[in-house]
């Protein structure tokens, strides 16, 4: 090698007149090329590509290594492994001449990492000796697939058991919700480490049984055990999920005496503690406290913001970490788009799903479920659908939130084509698919269907909820089955709470049935006397029924007991502003004009025969008074502020907290058709889609899904 390198040298002198520093710089590396490389040097080498990812160029050196040893051929079995080319890495496993049992367990973990238990326990059994890593392995893989029961046997036929093997039993047991059994495993194990007390912390934590958790921390100190950052993690997640601020506190506390607090995952749980707490001040403060470049703990506190409802300051922390050049993740995404959501701005919205597209997010389920769910809620369906489509992988949610949200749209018939298919994509439904089904069948009137969907699932009696019986009497009464109703609530298993009365209440009122009201109310007020949905309902049946006598009774009674009826109110957001309006309202900068436009909408809507439904003037006066009463309720007040603010043909989109009457439902039929927009009126029930005189909820016939120009193909 050193003749080698003098003859080299001597050639290089003789040249140097004529060579510049780059070539120089060429020849040098010409020379280092030729040279064998050292054992020791092609390993390093071979970890620099393999650490990088760049298996073809590792499999190339390797293939130049004259007489490999079973060192390296495990490095390149492992690497192939761990970046998914399973294959390859078995063709290589088979092709080595020596195989020493570290390469037998790396290639059985291998498989296990790819998905392949069966491979993974073929290579186990033709191992010719293993060792109790080979067990603990081949445990933790079982445990990791569920198959709970085979681990179970391994574990108890392994010939020797350290604490490894015992950590792992009890991570898996914890993993697949046998946190009972995992205890009983803690319980007799012959010597713990820190591991086994925080992954059995952990484990309660995540099986809800934070409490205990806790009183296990407080055991692993008194025996003396060191806790490590893993276990004040898993403690501040156990005091952040049961909102225990105390011992939250004095771990905090203990994290800064000890020095972890610059930790970026013990950040992020104190961040999510705090925020839990709503305590989201001191949340910032341990922000603050150092620059991060770790995506997670900015998004935890974006999360911390979106869940104490200050979702502007949510959606101020995502963008400040992308200028900063932190790159938003699913978690981030998703926690931003739910802030959009809290804030019914569509627009930005928009924003932070092109922002996930750039990012290469388009079709990730955990993104894509939140953007279908904030297309639905901000009125946007087509998006909402176009979303669900480009999905690759659609698990629960995704099926869930699409059902939910054409049933809450109206569009009764494309629910149950969703469903249809998702019971042919064999996934299998839930509780919420079982709300979406009985809320599109009582939106869209399909009553049979509802029966029928109601029968399907009481066949699981630990399938129905209350929730799902309220749904159901909601179906049964806006169709005017009334009688049939109020028998499904006597003859329910488990006793009827308010909402479900409610819902019959709410179908008596629609079908002006006093008898029915009086009973629901009683029922209502018995179980919730402050309830003052009740009192408004009835108050409103008995006014629309000229019964002025009862409704000054029931306001009397409302305010003898202190009970509030909460104001209507409708509201636009445009360009992040929201706009609110409650009926008769003159407070806003714009009222003139709005005023102005309603009044010519008035005189256009008057001249296509529009007449006003004075039984939805729900005040004892006079007529021309009930008229102006109705021709500024707030969805019309916010409608008007809507036409002069925006473009054209633009569609707009406004939000009420209560339901829209059903004179102004037939006079913003009349107005889409008027101004020749799509007008979207979100209640407390349901979407409401008008476009060119008409109404997706077809006024009741549930065909309107009919009219729109996309598709579910």
């Amino acid at each position: 090698m050193l003749i080698f390198r003098a003859i080299s040298l001597r050639k290089f002198k003789f040249q140097r007149a004529s060579v510049s520093r780059s070539n120089f710089s060429k020849c040098f590396m010409g020379m280092v090329n030729h040279a064998q490389p050292s054992t020791p040097s092609y390993k390093s080498l071979l970890s620099h590509h393999l650490k990088n990812h760049r298996l073809d160029e590792a499999r190339v050196l390797f293939d130049q290594i004259p007489v490999p040893d079973v060192t390296l051929f495990t490095m390149m079995v492992t690497g192939y492994a761990r970046n998914g080319r399973l294959g390859d890495a078995l063709e290589l496993f088979y092709e080595m001449p020596v195989k020493d049992i570290v390469c037998w367990n790396s290639m059985v973990k291998g498989c296990l990492d790819c998905g392949d238990l069966d491979m993974a326990r073929k290579l186990f059994d033709e191992m010719p000796e293993r060792n109790v890593v080979s067990w603990t392995t081949m445990v933790s893989g079982f445990l990791q697939f569920g198959r709970v029961e085979v681990a179970e046997r391994l574990f108890r036929e392994m010939p020797a058991r350290d604490v490894v093997a015992w950590n792992s039993m009890i991570y898996g047991y914890c993993g697949n919700g046998r946190v009972e059994d995992a205890m009983k495993l803690f319980e007799e194990m012959p010597r713990r480490n820190v591991i086994s007390w925080t992954s059995m912390i952990g484990g309660l934590d995540q099986n809800g049984k934070s409490d205990e958790a806790l009183f296990l921390f407080g055991k692993m100190v008194g025996s003396g055990v060191e806790p490590t950052s893993t276990t004040l993690v898993c403690v501040l997640t156990a005091c952040a999920n049961i909102l225990d601020f105390h011992v939250g506190v004095q771990i905090h506390g203990q994290i800064v005496k000890v020095g972890y607090h610059l930790d970026e995952f013990i950040s992020v749980s104190l961040i999510t503690f705090y925020a839990n707490c709503k305590q989201i001040e001191n949340a910032c403060k341990i922000f603050n406290e150092r620059m991060h470049k770790n995506v997670v703990v900015w998004t935890a506190l974006i999360t911390g913001y979106g869940s104490n409802c200050k979702h502007e300051d949510a959606l101020k922390v995502f963008g400040d970490m992308i200028k900063i050049g932190v790159l938003p993740n699913q978690s981030s995404l998703t926690s931003a788009l739910n802030s959009c959501c809290g804030l019914e701005a569509l627009d930005r919205g928009k924003e932070i799903h092109s922002t996930g597209i750039k990012l290469g997010f388009e079709t990730d389920v955990f993104v894509g479920n939140t953007l279908i769910f904030m297309y639905m809620k901000c009125g946007n369906i087509s998006d909402g659908v176009a979303i669900f489509k480009h999905i690759a992988e659609k698990n629960i949610v995704s099926w869930n939130s699409i059902i939910v949200g054409c049933a809450q749209h109206g569009y009764g018939l494309w629910t149950l084509t969703l469903f249809s298919r998702m019971i042919r994509a064999r996934v299998d439904p839930d509780e919420i698919t079982f709300t979406g089904l009985l809320s599109a069948c009582s939106h869209s009137g399909m009553l049979q269907k509802g029966r029928c969907f109601f029968k399907y699932f009481s066949r699981d009696k630990s399938m129905v909820k209350l929730e799902h019986y309220a749904c159901m009497v909601d179906v049964l009464g806006r169709c005017g089955k009334l009688e049939e109703a109020e028998e499904l609530i006597n003859d329910m298993p488990i006793k009827a709470n308010y909402t479900v009365w409610l819902a019959l209440l709410s179908a008596s009122r629609m079908h002006s049935n006093i008898d029915v009201a009086e009973r629901a109310a009683k029922h209502i007020f018995d179980l919730e006397p402050h309830c003052s949905a009740a009192y408004v309902l009835l108050s409103n049946l008995y006014a629309s029924a000229n019964s002025w006598g009862d409704v000054s009774r029931i306001r009397g009674k409302m305010k003898h007991s202190g009970v509030v009826k909460q104001a209507g109110s409708s509201w636009v957001t445009l360009k992040g502003l929201r706009h609110e309006f409650l009926s008769g309202d003159r407070s806003h900068p714009f009222s003139e004009k709005i005023y102005e436009k309603l009044d010519w909408l008035g005189g256009k809507l008057k001249e296509l025969g529009y007449v006003p439904d004075q039984k939805f003037a729900l005040h004892d006066v006079e007529v021309e008074q009930k008229e102006e009463a109705l021709s500024y309720h707030s969805e019309r007040l916010a409608i008007g502020f809507g036409l002069i603010n925006t473009v054209e043909g633009s569609t707009i989109t406004v939000m009420k907290n209560l339901r829209v009457c059903g004179d102004c439902h037939s006079a913003i039929k009349l107005i889409a058709k008027i101004v020749g927009r799509e007008i979207i009126v979100r209640d407390s029930s349901r979407f409401h889609h008008f476009r060119n005189g008409n109404c997706s909820c077809g006024d009741y016939c549930g065909d309107g899904h009919k009219k729109w120009e996309f598709s579910l193909q």
